[in-house]
């Protein structure tokens, strides 16, 4: 691992960031001990998430030469999906940290979008020295609509109307292609796109305000795949122990319910602060399932 370049290319990314959001805050009245707290915890989650992404993805092949790769129809788009939660999320999360440390919400909405699709660059750019993958510019596009979802809604809306989630599961697939799909727990989770659902909520009582619908309860739509194997074809068969497995794969479109659990009415400041931070995962609920023209039903949905 070249650790040197690694390092070389958070350094650069933090302090262009750093440069940004001190002239940003140069006329802020700010908690200068929370806003260390809030740094500190920044750099140290971003910078263990790096190098325990680097373990998973890109250890076994090391880094290389930078350059390009074209994935935009790989996996039925649900990597992409994952960019846009990704930077949503943690655009959402680092824009909390620094309005508790005092910065002005919208303030702290640009600096929290700018490290969020910051760090997903970063990432991106790990790919391009990957022999196994390359720079997405689809990537950056998911990346992007992600930040702009959650700095959209803080800068123009009273409050959020749509919430990205995420919900998994595992599944029996990776047992024909665990170097893709994962070994483990932990890779199972991160790789097997089967297992995985993304999920946009929102509440119809914050659509209608005169209406008695509570606006912690939500409506939510998810996208997920099923019998993918393989990112760039539909179709993939193995011979597994003299039995031949063939799989075809599905995208799926789900309708469930969910709870958005920072509407809920707790009195507790660093209670309701815990809950949302885990907004970010969605409440199993019963759900339907539409895929191939069929429509299934789970009375438990993970």
């Amino acid at each position: 691992m070249n650790w040197k370049l690694i390092l070389l290319i958070i350094l650069i990314s933090s302090n262009s960031y750093e440069m940004r959001a001190q002239k940003i805050l140069s006329n802020e009245k700010i908690d200068h001990k929370k806003l260390v707290v809030s740094a500190s915890s920044i750099g140290i989650v971003g910078s263990g998430s790096l190098i325990g992404l680097y373990h998973v993805w890109y250890k076994k092949s090391g880094l290389g030469q930078f350059h390009t790769f074209n994935d935009c129809g790989n996996w039925l788009q649900m990597d992409k999906a994952g960019h846009m939660y990704t930077s949503y999320m943690i655009s959402q999360f680092t824009g909390d940290l620094f309005k508790w440390s005092g910065i002005s919400p919208k303030k702290a909405s640009v600096i929290g979008a700018s490290l969020g699709f910051a760090y997903q660059t970063t990432l991106e750019i790990f790919d391009g020295l990957s022999p196994d993958w390359g720079f997405s510019f689809c990537d950056i596009g998911a990346n992007t609509l992600g930040s702009i979802l959650y700095l959209g809604q803080e800068l123009f809306l009273d409050e959020p109307l749509f919430r990205l989630k995420f919900s998994s599961h595992l599944t029996n697939y990776a047992q024909y292609r665990p170097e893709i799909l994962g070994n483990n727990f932990a890779e199972r989770i991160l790789k097997d796109y089967n297992g995985q659902t993304y999920w946009l909520s929102f509440s119809p009582g914050q659509f209608f305000k005169q209406s008695n619908f509570p606006s912690w309860l939500c409506l939510s739509v998810g996208y997920s795949a099923d019998q993918k194997l393989k990112a760039d074809s539909d179709y993939f068969s193995v011979n597994q122990n003299g039995n031949i497995y063939e799989f075809n794969a599905q995208r799926e479109i789900l309708f469930s319910l969910d709870i958005d659990l920072s509407k809920l009415p707790v009195k507790s400041k660093w209670a309701k602060g815990l809950l949302k931070q885990i907004n970010y995962l969605k409440i199993p609920f019963p759900t339907l399932i539409f895929s191939d023209k069929k429509i299934t039903s789970s009375l438990l949905y993970f």
